[in-house]
C-alpha cells in the first residue's frame, strides 16, 4: 500500500521526469554565435542593430553589431528579438510555493520541499533568470546547499545561486510559528539567536553548512497607524554590527528583512549589504544607505500578491495600505539616491512569473533602463558576481536571454523570454 506522503510526492517526481525530457538543454559548443535584430548595451542603454555575441565555452568573447564568425562556429539566428544579459532576482525563496508558509514547514518534509525547490529553480531559469539570491529556506535548513551545488555541477537546470540557509530570528519573532497551540512543538521557519554571541554562533554553523551569506530578520509584524508604518525592531545596532563583522571576517555579507525604522536605520548603521522590503525608510536611513551604498530591495510583487491574496480573511486592505505607503516612500528613495536592486520575493507567488517586479519598479517611478540596470548591474554587485554577470562583455559568463520587441519601450516584454543561455548552455530556444 502506497503511503499518503509518497502519493503526494509521486506527481512531483513524474513532473520532474517529464520536464527533464521536454526541455532543450544544448551542451556548450566550443564556439557559438548568437544573432538577433537587436542587442542592449546595459551600461550605456544603447540598442545595437543588429546584435551578435560570440561565445566560447561558457564565456563571452565578443559582443556588438557584428562579431567574428570563426570556422566551425554554431550560428543561432534569433530573428526579430533583442539580446540582453540573463536576468537577476536578488530576493527569492525556492523552498516556498503559494499557500500558507507555516503549514509548508509542518506538512511537507524537507526531502519533498527540496524536490519542489529544484522544480522552482528550473521554472525561474526558463523565465530568463540566470542568477538569484535565495533569502532563506523557511525551515529547510541547509537543503539549499544541495540544490545550489547540483546546479553548479550541471546535474539539474537552474540559475546561479547565492544561498543563506535558514534565516535568523529572535525567539517569538517574525518567523517563529506564532498562532499555533503553544503546547505543540511547531517547527519555526528560522534559526534562533537572541543576542550577539548567539548570532555569531548560528552564522558560523550556517557558513559551515555552505551558506554564502547571512539573512537576518530585523523587523517584526507590520501595521499601519495614522498613515505610517509601525514595525518593531528585533536586533540592536550593536548586535547587527557584530553579525556584519563576523560575516566580513570570512568574506561574506549580511542581508536583512527590514520594512521600516528604527530597525532599518540600525541595519544601515551596521553596514549590511541590503535592506530587503524597505517599505518606509526615514531620511537618515536613506542618507546612510546612499553614503554606504547599501541596496534597497523593494519586493513590490509579493506585496501586490498579498493585497490580492491575503493570508488572513479581510487582510487585503491592510496589505494594500502597506503597498501604497511603500510606493510613496520608494519615490523618496529614488530622489535620495538610495541604490536599488531588483528582488521579487517569489515563492509565495508562482516561480517563473517574477519579471512582474520590473514592471512595478517602472510603474512606481523608475525608467525601464533604470529598472534593468538595478536588476543587472546592481544585482551582479549584490550577488558578488560583479564583472562576471549582468552585461554582455568579453570575459563575462555567457548568461544571455532574448525577448521579442524592446523592453526599453515596453518592459512587459520581459515576461516573454523566448531564449535562455546560461554559461554557454542553451536551455530554451524558439
Amino acid at each position: 500500500m502506497i503511503s499518503y506522503r509518497f502519493r503526494i510526492l509521486l506527481p512531483v517526481l513524474f513532473a520532474l521526469a517529464a520536464a527533464g525530457g521536454a526541455q532543450s538543454q544544448t551542451p556548450p559548443k566550443a564556439l557559438t554565435v548568437l544573432h538577433a535584430a537587436r542587442l542592449l548595451d546595459i551600461e550605456s542603454g544603447r540598442v545595437l542593430t543588429p546584435g551578435e555575441v560570440l561565445v566560447n565555452g561558457d564565456r563571452i568573447v565578443e559582443a556588438g553589431s557584428t562579431v567574428k564568425r570563426p570556422a566551425g562556429a554554431v550560428i543561432i539566428d534569433l530573428g526579430d528579438r533583442m539580446l540582453l544579459p540573463g536576468l537577476i532576482d536578488a530576493h527569492i525563496h525556492l523552498f516556498l510555493h503559494p499557500g500558507a508558509e507555516d503549514l509548508q514547514t509542518v506538512l511537507e518534509s524537507v526531502p519533498q520541499r527540496t524536490i519542489m525547490a529544484t522544480v522552482a529553480a528550473r521554472d525561474d531559469l526558463m523565465a530568463g533568470f540566470t542568477a538569484e539570491r535565495d533569502m532563506g529556506t523557511e525551515g529547510a535548513g541547509s537543503a539549499d546547499t544541495a540544490v545550489r551545488d547540483a546546479i553548479t555541477r550541471g546535474d539539474i537546470p537552474g540559475p546561479r545561486l547565492r544561498i543563506s540557509g535558514n534565516a535568523i530570528n529572535i525567539l517569538g519573532g517574525h518567523e517563529d510559528a506564532i498562532g499555533f497551540n503553544p503546547a505543540q512543538r511547531v517547527l519555526p521557519n528560522a534559526d534562533f539567536a537572541n543576542n550577539a554571541d548567539q548570532l555569531i554562533e548560528v552564522m558560523r554553523e550556517q557558513f559551515k553548512q555552505g551558506s554564502d551569506f547571512a539573512k537576518i530578520y530585523e523587523t517584526g509584524t507590520d501595521s499601519v497607524e495614522n498613515g505610517r508604518l509601525s514595525t518593531p525592531y528585533q536586533y540592536t545596532e550593536s548586535e547587527l554590527s557584530a553579525a556584519v563583522r563576523e560575516a566580513a571576517r570570512v568574506g561574506k555579507h549580511v542581508a536583512v528583512h527590514a520594512t521600516g525604522d528604527p530597525g532599518a536605520l540600525y541595519a544601515a548603521h551596521a553596514g549590511v549589504a541590503s535592506i530587503d522590503h524597505s517599505f518606509q525608510l526615514g531620511d537618515e536611513t536613506m542618507r546612510v544607505m546612499h553614503e554606504k551604498h547599501i541596496f534597497a530591495v523593494p519586493t513590490f510583487t509579493i506585496q501586490e500578491y498579498f493585497a490580492a491574496h491575503p493570508l488572513t480573511p479581510g487582510g487585503g486592505p491592510k496589505e494594500q495600505a502597506i503597498l501604497d505607503l511603500h510606493v510613496q516612500n520608494f519615490r523618496k528613495q529614488l530622489a535620495a539616491g538610495v541604490p536599488i536592486a531588483m528582488g521579487s520575493d517569489v515563492g509565495p507567488f508562482p516561480h517563473g512569473t517574477q519579471a512582474r517586479e520590473l514592471e512595478l519598479m517602472v510603474k512606481f517611478g523608475m525608467t525601464p533602463l533604470g529598472a534593468l540596470q538595478a536588476d543587472l548591474i546592481n544585482g551582479a554587485k549584490l550577488l558578488d558576481w560583479e564583472g562576471q554577470i549582468g552585461a554582455l562583455k568579453p570575459g563575462y559568463f555567457a548568461d544571455i536571454v532574448a525577448v521579442p520587441g524592446n523592453p526599453l519601450n515596453d518592459i512587459t516584454t520581459l515576461q516573454h523570454v523566448e531564449f535562455v543561455m546560461k554559461g554557454g548552455t542553451v536551455y530554451k530556444k524558439p
